[in-house]
């Protein structure tokens, strides 16, 4: 072949190629290039590659498989099976196994280890086992292997509940068997607890509401007690038959007094009028707090609302360590958060209209009230009081669940 021959066949080959490039992919491409050669016979390599710019280890590779065609499974395939760069923890297996030993628990945190608490981003994950292998790491393999571990970002999920009693369970089908029972009746049930104590002021409030874009609530930088106007503390009432709240809004102390007091506006405001004429209410309350179950004031004071209302009052409280499983918590508490979150709790009013407009699409509906009445710390029950407590315990776990009945005295 002449020199002016070779330099049409470059030509007529370039040609088709910038004519036809653009609609190959990697596989398309050299087996077109493979056969290009192969039309042209000796030397056709040699001009495909100098017309197209593709390598003659590629062609050559091209002819090999227009030799041997690939298995039908195959050929939708832009490479064979096992072609392309290898993956890193492939070519290293080892490296799953410095990383797998980088984050297991028995080695986070050991002072010979040079990896920190602090330095556990995929970043210096990757730069460790660059120094331990000598193999370059990028963050992005790194996430892969942590994924092929078994591996995922989690944050702490609260979960232990501290001592187990062994009556944990017996306890719960207790309070739920009797619940039936008064909801079946119709007579009321609720549940109570006081909600996380709040500041009343400019602090920024947890959580994201719709806003015009680049005006966000301006608030407080540090959340020092000293400058709030006042401490909102919600106690709250769920009906549990009615699905509805009531929520009492003090500002002096979480006392047992102020507790059986948010019971007693919830009963004269709201459960007298959904339960006319009943003369039971069933109490269920966490082990602790002003509700407590060894908190003296807090029989006294039942007594003294089971006097006043006329009413026999049966109490059950959750095992010690179990307040989550209260239902107030998931029906009542977790929709108020909800309703404001990201709305900085600026002033009292605002705290009572927040809860006060809390809904739920399963048809939730709660009241609230602003408290502004005492309750002093350090009241003391004593021995003779406790005696005129007209308290019978159940025969199971009788701390736990009792009955205070009227009396005639006060």
């Amino acid at each position: 072949m002449t020199k002016i021959e070779r330099q049409k066949k470059v030509a007529e080959v370039r040609g088709v190629w910038e004519e036809l490039s653009g609609f190959f992919d990697e596989r398309t491409r050299r087996l077109w290039a493979a056969a290009e050669a192969n039309r042209i016979g000796y030397g056709g390599g040699a001009i495909v590659a100098e017309a197209t710019g593709i390598s003659l280890r590629r062609i050559g590779a091209g002819k090999a498989e227009l030799l041997d065609p690939p298995d039908p499974a195959d050929i939708v395939r832009v490479r064979r099976r096992g072609g392309g760069r290898k993956k890193t923890e492939a070519m290293y297996p080892v490296l799953m196994v410095d990383l797998g030993s980088l984050v297991s628990s028995s080695t986070r945190g050991d002072p010979e280890s040079h990896l920190l608490w602090t330095t556990k981003s995929l970043r210096c994950l990757a730069e460790e086992l660059i120094v331990l292998r000598d193999v370059w790491v990028c963050p992005q393999v790194v996430a892969r292997m942590l994924d092929g571990l078994g591996y995922s970002r989690q944050s702490a999920s609260k979960f232990v509940e501290g001592a187990h009693h062994e009556d944990r369970d017996v306890q719960f089908e207790y309070i739920d068997a009797k619940t039936s029972d008064f909801i079946k009746r119709g007579l009321p049930v609720v549940s109570v607890d006081t909600k996380k104590k709040e500041l009343v002021g400019n602090f920024k409030n947890n959580g994201r509401k719709w806003r015009f874009k680049g005006c966000p609530e301006l608030t407080n930088i540090h959340d020092f007690p000293q400058d709030a106007e006042a401490k909102a503390i919600p106690y709250g009432v769920y009906d549990i038959g009615g699905n509805s709240g009531f929520v009492n809004v003090g500002i002096d102390h979480d006392t047992a007094a102020f507790a059986v007091a948010s019971i007693k506006t919830w009963w004269l405001r709201h459960g007298a009028i959904r339960y006319p004429g009943a003369k039971e209410l069933y109490i269920t309350a966490d082990a602790g707090g002003s509700n407590g179950c060894r908190v003296r004031l807090w029989k006294y004071e039942l007594q003294r609302l089971a006097n006043e209302l006329g009413m026999v009052i049966h109490v059950s409280h959750f095992p010690p360590g179990t307040s989550k499983w209260n239902k107030i918590e998931h029906r009542l508490f977790s929709f108020i958060s909800i309703n404001w979150r990201g709305e900085p709790l600026r002033t009292l009013q605002t705290v009572v209209d927040l809860i006060g407009g809390t809904r739920t699409r399963t048809g939730l509906v709660v009241a609230a009230q602003l408290d502004e009445s005492t309750y002093p710390l350090g009241e003391k029950v004593s021995d003779r009081q406790m005696a005129s407590i007209n308290i019978t315990r159940d025969e199971f776990h009788g701390e736990w669940n009792y009955t205070i009945s009227p009396t005639s005295q006060t």
